[in-house]
């Protein structure tokens, strides 16, 4: 099936749009412009330092200084933070921009009036108009989706749910306290990394599918177009994880609990 609906209670837990260039040393400068161009749908913002980790090996004698002295004075690193009203996060670096939403309904889809290609259209236009970029170096679109575990804590049951990656026929489901599978991919010009993990802690049990599509070395141009692609990628590998249970909870009202 081709998913088409805006669910009630998706499964997505966050959803993460990101482009990597070259590093701007001028970005700074153009921070309060592209600020200005930004600010009718991100009036919220901040200045984060992130602090730069240094692992040195200090010798016998313990003399960290030594090691330190060609280390350069600016040991963190500037990230421009700017939030809008519809929980939208925006993330500048001197090398990168991201945009994630941890209340994510739809990519896309015209049956919403919150799609999340319009805020990424948004940012991207108001970016480059500002930067000029010429290249971009990596484009990435990353979905997280944690979904629900049948009543059944059981191989049987979870298999009415998922297509799943897992080896359930050697290592069950009620015997296990985690299970993961990881792979890597090429889809024609497009990478994806894919992970499924199941854990139990007590009574809590959780499933993550995991989606990190990718392409590198971009037009600025072609960001949407690329992108576009990535989320069909991701969509048809989610549709080969789910089976109708999965559908019928999204379509349910979400649980106040």
């Amino acid at each position: 099936m081709v998913i088409n609906e805006v669910f009630t209670n998706p499964t997505v837990k966050k959803v993460i749009f990101q482009i990597r260039f070259p590093n701007l040393f001028y970005i700074e400068n153009k921070i309060g412009e592209i600020q200005l161009k930004l600010m009718k749908e991100f009036p919220e913002s901040a200045l984060i330092h992130k602090q730069t980790i240094v692992f040195t090996d200090v010798g016998p004698k313990g003399e960290i200084k030594k090691n330190l002295d060609n280390f350069p004075e600016e040991s963190t690193n500037k990230i421009w933070q700017f939030e809008s009203e519809k929980k939208y996060k925006l993330n500048i670096q001197s090398n990168s921009l991201d945009i994630s939403s941890s209340v994510h309904k739809t990519y896309n889809n015209p049956k919403s009036d919150i799609r999340f290609r319009d805020i990424m259209e948004f940012v991207l236009n108001s970016f480059f108009e500002v930067t000029q970029i010429p290249v971009i170096k990596r484009i990435g679109l990353r979905y997280i989706d944690e979904c629900p575990i049948p009543e059944e804590k059981t191989s049987k049951a979870f298999k009415e749910y998922y297509k799943t990656t897992f080896p359930l026929a050697r290592f069950k489901l009620e015997d296990a306290e985690q299970l993961n599978f990881r792979a890597v991919v090429k889809r024609a010009d497009l990478s994806l990394t894919f992970n499924e993990s199941f854990s139990k802690t007590e009574n809590d049990y959780k499933l993550i599918l995991d989606f990190d599509a990718y392409k590198e070395n971009i037009d600025p141009d072609e960001c949407l177009a690329v992108s576009d692609r990535l989320h069909d990628l991701i969509i048809k590998e989610y549709e080969l994880s789910l089976k109708d249970p999965v559908y019928d909870y999204m379509r349910k009202e979400p649980s106040n609990s």
